[in-house]
């Protein structure tokens, strides 16, 4: 497993719609980037500069929305993960 570091977020990305309302399979080179993702690991924070950390304010578990061109998608073995810093977050699903 990956261990994010600073104010890094480690996340897998909920895969795309792959069929439109109307019934329509696309293929995956036809779909969007996925915007949303579920946090698996946080870093400890953005380090101020008095030295304390400013904390994360998401946590593994949530379902969360990112900027289109957010993160960096990195591949483990198998799996497939982004990283993203704490400011390319843009809300949390509820």
């Amino acid at each position: 497993m990956l261990k994010p570091i600073g104010d890094k977020i480690i996340a897998k990305a909920l895969s795309a719609e792959e069929v439109t309302p109307s019934g329509i399979v696309l293929p995956e080179s036809a779909q969007e980037k996925p915007l949303e993702g579920e946090v698996l690991a946080v870093g400890p924070g953005e380090q101020l500069g008095s030295g304390e950390f400013r904390p994360i304010d998401v946590k593994p578990g949530d379902k969360v929305i990112y900027g289109k061109y957010a993160g960096t998608e990195v591949k483990v073995g198998a799996q497939e993960y982004i990283v993203l810093r704490q400011d390319d977050i843009l809300a949390i699903i509820e």
